[in-house]
């Protein structure tokens, strides 16, 4: 019960878990990542809009790097960072975000097909791999020349809440691996839809996520193809 009453207000690092519980820091984790399990909302039905949707990478910062670690990346940008697709439904406030291996049409148009409904509109940037959603009421502003808002056309609620995941990579877990990402990143999109409930509707709602979501350790330290090294944001 304590820790569903900590975990369901804000983020809290297995570290202060382990403290406040008493147990070890890896229990703390395990805790921690079955409750991010819980908040996923994967199986909730696909958004009416209007909605935003945006992609987000996260991996560190070449600065922060050593000089062994920087030679290894070449390119720039993005290149070395995993990235992270969400949509947000203006009117309920629900986001869902999860990691891609590609940022092409095929795979963000599939992400927008998946959790929306046709003919919904669509806020997106001007990103090539978004043209083409021709069954939606799609409409974009030109980052690339500067223009975020034209009238309703923004992406301005996705990109605050990349900041509020970003802030609490920095500030909570200081740092995050690609493999374990989208449990943190699923974790934030749900509460983010329940951010204006009182705290006993969060903890129900809560309980009620974690029927049948079992998530056994062995399955949760299993291999999925993603870099287990622990980056910042």
């Amino acid at each position: 019960a304590i820790y569903l009453h900590l975990t369901s207000l804000k983020g809290v690092s297995s570290m202060k878990l382990h403290r406040d519980l008493g147990v070890t820091q890896k229990t703390a984790w395990f805790m921690l990542q079955r409750i991010r399990a819980a908040f996923d909302n994967d199986d909730e039905p696909p958004m009416s809009g209007p909605v935003e949707v945006d992609e987000a990478y996260f991996g560190g910062l070449r600065k922060n790097m050593s000089n062994a670690k920087r030679k290894e990346q070449t390119g720039r940008g993005t290149v070395g960072k995993t990235a992270v697709v969400g949509v947000k439904d203006r009117d309920t406030g629900r986001v869902r975000a999860e990691v891609v291996d590609f940022v092409d049409g095929d795979t963000l148009q599939g992400f927008i097909r998946e959790h929306v409904e046709p003919g919904a509109k669509v806020y997106t940037d001007d990103a090539a791999a978004y043209k083409g959603l021709r069954e939606f009421f799609h409409e974009s502003v030109n980052h690339s020349a500067s223009e975020y808002v034209r009238g309703m056309a923004h992406t301005n609620g996705m990109e605050s809440f990349w900041a509020s995941l970003r802030r609490a990579v920095q500030g909570v877990y200081h740092k995050i691996s690609p493999k374990h990402l989208e449990r943190y990143a699923g974790d934030f999109a749900g509460r983010h839809g329940l951010r204006d409930a009182d705290t006993i509707d969060m903890m129900a709602a809560l309980a009620v996520g974690m029927v049948g979501k079992r998530l056994t350790y062995e399955a949760l330290i299993a291999p999925n193809g993603l870099a287990s090294g622990a980056r910042a944001a």
